[in-house]
C-alpha cells in the first residue's frame, strides 16, 4: 500500500496474538487523513457541518440519532479529544457532548491509557466531530486500542460492542492478507453496523473494508455554493478501491450486480463521502498541532456515514443491521433519488476500474448520499426485514 507523504501516521509493527482467536498475521493499521496544507490555525477555513448536512440533504431530517451510540475505534490516547469536540461544538453552534451530560464517553479498550500520539489524535478529533455533527443526538464513545496492530484495535470493537455500541466506525486500514477471512465473523454482530475507510493511496484495496460484513466508504471531490448547496461531484483521485484478493462477491452485490467481475470477488468501495482534502472539513485539535486545520481523506467518510446510519436506526425500532444489503436494494430500485451518482474522475491508471462511471463503480461504489430520502428508505427497508 502506498502511503502519501501527507499522511500523519507513527506505526508500530506487532504480530496478532491468539487472544481473540483470531488468525496470526503481521500487520498494523494506519490513519488515511490528509491534512490540506497553509490553512489558518486560528478560525475554521474548510466545509462546515452546516454547509454538509445541506449538500448530503441531513437539514430537514427530524431523526438526529437519539438513542444510538456511534463508537469511535482508534489508536493510542488523545489527551484532548473532548476538549477539542468541545471546542468544534461551540464554534457551530452544536449540542454540547461531553461526559458530564453522558453523551460522551472514552475508554481504553486494555483497560489503562494508552501512549498519546499527536498523528492518532488528529484522527481521532476528526472521527469524533464529524461523527456528533450528523447525529448530534447519538451518544459517542471513543474506544482506544493500545497501539495500531491489528490485535489491538480488534480488541477494541469487541470493547466497543460491549460498551453498546450500534454502530462502529473504524478510519484506519491495512494491507489485505491471507487469513483475512477469519477475521470477517468480527463485524456479523446483531444490531451493530460497522464502517470503514477504503484508503487514500488510490486504487487497491484494504482490511478491513473489504469485509463483507463492513460498509466501505470511498472518496470523492464535493463542490459546493457559498451556502452549502450541491453542485458537483466527481471521484477523488485518492480514493481507494478495486476488487479483493480474498473477500468473495457477498450475495447483496451479485444481486445488484457488480459490474466486470468475472472471478465474483468482492468490490470496494460500497458508498463515497466527499474526501479531497481541497474540499475538506473543518477539523478542531490542540494535541500537536497548532487549532484549526483542513483534513480529506477516505477517513472523513467513515465516521460520517456512520452517523447517518445512527441518523436511520434512530427513526425505527427495528435492528438494522443488514445495512449494505439496503444500500445495494436501494440503489438497485431508486438509485437517482437516494444515491449522486458519480461518473467522472479516476483513482489510478488501470482502465476500467480506475474509472467512475454511472452505477456501480470501483471508485467511488454506488455513490454519494441523498440522505434525506435515503435515511428514509433505510428505515423501510428495515420495517420489511
Amino acid at each position: 500500500m502506498k502511503h502519501k507523504k501527507t499522511i500523519l501516521l507513527i506505526p508500530i509493527l506487532l504480530s496478532l496474538s491468539t487472544a481473540y482467536a483470531l488468525p496470526t498475521v503481521s500487520n498494523i493499521a494506519y490513519p488515511p487523513y490528509i491534512i490540506k496544507p497553509n490553512t489558518p490555525a486560528t478560525y475554521a477555513s474548510g466545509l462546515t457541518p452546516s454547509k454538509i448536512k445541506l449538500a448530503y440533504s441531513f437539514t430537514n431530517l427530524p431523526f438526529q440519532g437519539a438513542g444510538q451510540t456511534i463508537a469511535i475505534v482508534d489508536a493510542y490516547d488523545d489527551p484532548k479529544a473532548e476538549a477539542d469536540l468541545g471546542v468544534f461544538s461551540k464554534n457551530f453552534r452544536l449540542a454540547a457532548c461531553t461526559t458530564a451530560n453522558g453523551c460522551f464517553k472514552k475508554v481504553y479498550a486494555a483497560g489503562s491509557k494508552p501512549a498519546g500520539n499527536a498523528g492518532w489524535g488528529v484522527e481521532i478529533s476528526l472521527d469524533i466531530q464529524w461523527a456528533h455533527a450528523i447525529a448530534p443526538k447519538a451518544k459517542i464513545i471513543l474506544v482506544e486500542a493500545k497501539d495500531s496492530s491489528f490485535n489491538s484495535l480488534f480488541q477494541a470493537i469487541s470493547v466497543a460492542i460491549t460498551q453498546g455500541a450500534t454502530v462502529v466506525s473504524m478510519s484506519w486500514g491495512g494491507s489485505e492478507f491471507a487469513q483475512e477471512t477469519g477475521f470477517d465473523s468480527t463485524f456479523n454482530v446483531p444490531n451493530v453496523v460497522f464502517t470503514a475507510s477504503s484508503g487514500d493511496g488510490g486504487h487497491g484495496t484494504i482490511y478491513p473494508s473489504v469485509s463483507p460484513n463492513v460498509i466501505a466508504v470511498g472518496g470523492t471531490t464535493l463542490t459546493v455554493d457559498a451556502s452549502g448547496n450541491y453542485l458537483s461531484e466527481n471521484a477523488w483521485s485518492g480514493s481507494g478501491g478495486g476488487v479483493s484478493v480474498y473477500e468473495k462477491e457477498p450475495t447483496y452485490q451479485t444481486n445488484f450486480p457488480l459490474p466486470n467481475n468475472p472471478q465474483n470477488l468482492r468490490g470496494v468501495p460500497d458508498i463515497s463521502y466527499n474526501a479531497d482534502p481541497n474540499s475538506g472539513f473543518s477539523v478542531y485539535d490542540s494535541y500537536g498541532q497548532p487549532g484549526w486545520m483542513v483534513i480529506g481523506g477516505t477517513s472523513a467518510g467513515s465516521p460520517q456515514i456512520a452517523a447517518m446510519i445512527a441518523v436511520a436506526k434512530s427513526g425505527t425500532s427495528k435492528k438494522l443491521t443488514t445495512v449494505n444489503s439496503s444500500l445495494y436494494a436501494i440503489g438497485k430500485s431508486q438509485y437517482l433519488a437516494n444515491f449522486h451518482p458519480i461518473t467522472t474522475g479516476t483513482n489510478g491508471s488501470c482502465g476500467y476500474y480506475c474509472t467512475a462511471i454511472f452505477g456501480y463503480n470501483y471508485v467511488t461504489g454506488i455513490g454519494t448520499p441523498q440522505a434525506a430520502s435515503l435515511v428514509y428508505q433505510l428505515i423501510q427497508d428495515g420495517l420489511s426485514q
